[in-house]
């Protein structure tokens, strides 16, 4: 962890364990991939890459009677958001502040979990990663803006994950859309229809910042893996007479094991 140059910064403890909490409060609600993935780590810093257990072979060999394959593995990607605090703030704290303006940290945290939750869901093409919508494409069904008929919709999905052998529990990764409409919508008998569909899953449904659309996906273990090398930390950056300059920072990658154990829900 030296690298992240913590004990550099002019933050007394006190500041650092605030920061430090603010952080994970807004972390633990916004990373709504993770819920539903096999968490693989951390394995730490140095760890670059997870092996594939295939090779490529290359066309020219090194030598006369002689083949050769690279083997092929898949990189994790270090991802970062700057952040900075004011040293007035960070000094009120040590003189007992209860409520210091930490807005800077909750951005930065809300935005590296949302990048970390489109790598899970949408993919990241540039570091080599297939989310969860294209990779179950074939799964796909539509959703309407008529959310009382919502419980339809998760009927018809978790029918699919039946068919396909996959079992439960099972989890359903609601968009802010989606949430919205289900919790503000009751059946024509004034039954809630976010309660209806809870019942179908009978599992994990919750808020998932990054998904446009929904998501149902078996909780069952060994259909999809976030490796981590060093998980979601804050280092130090620079300082100046009135700012700090911080980062949160991790570095992972993302497979699909099994596609047919996921189906995307998406508006047309």
């Amino acid at each position: 962890m030296d690298d992240l140059l913590r004990k550099l910064a002019p933050i007394s403890k006190d500041a650092w364990t605030a920061i430090d909490d603010e952080a994970k409060k807004h972390l633990t609600v916004s990373l709504g991939g993770r819920r539903i993935v096999d968490f693989d780590g951390p394995r730490g810093w140095s760890f670059s890459a997870v092996d594939l257990g295939q090779v490529q072979p290359i066309e020219a060999p090194p030598e006369s009677g002689v083949s050769a394959a690279l083997r092929r593995v898949l990189p994790l990607v270090e991802l970062r958001a700057p952040f900075e605090l004011s040293r007035r703030e960070l000094e009120s704290i040590a003189r007992g502040s209860k409520s210091p303006d930490l807005e800077p940290v909750r951005a930065a945290a809300r935005s590296i979990a949302l990048a970390e939750d489109r790598a899970i869901f949408y993919g990241y093409p540039a570091a080599g990663i297939t989310g969860l919508f294209e990779a179950s494409a074939e799964n796909t069904l539509a959703l309407t803006r008529d959310y009382q008929k919502y419980p339809l919709v998760v009927s018809e999905g978790l029918a699919i994950l039946h068919a396909n052998g996959v079992g439960g529990p099972y989890a359903l990764a609601l968009g802010p859309d989606c949430y919205k409409g289900l919790t503000g919508t009751a059946t024509s008998g004034g039954y809630p229809v976010l309660e209806h569909v809870q019942r179908l899953i009978n599992g994990s449904v919750f808020w998932a910042p990054g998904v446009r659309g929904a998501l149902i996906a078996s909780l069952r273990g060994g259909d999809f893996e976030l490796v981590v090398g060093r998980d979601l930390s804050i280092g130090y950056e620079e300082h100046s007479s009135s700012v700090v300059r911080l980062y949160l920072q991790e570095s992972i990658t993302f497979r699909v094991l099994s596609p047919e154990a996921a189906v995307p829900l998406v508006y047309r």
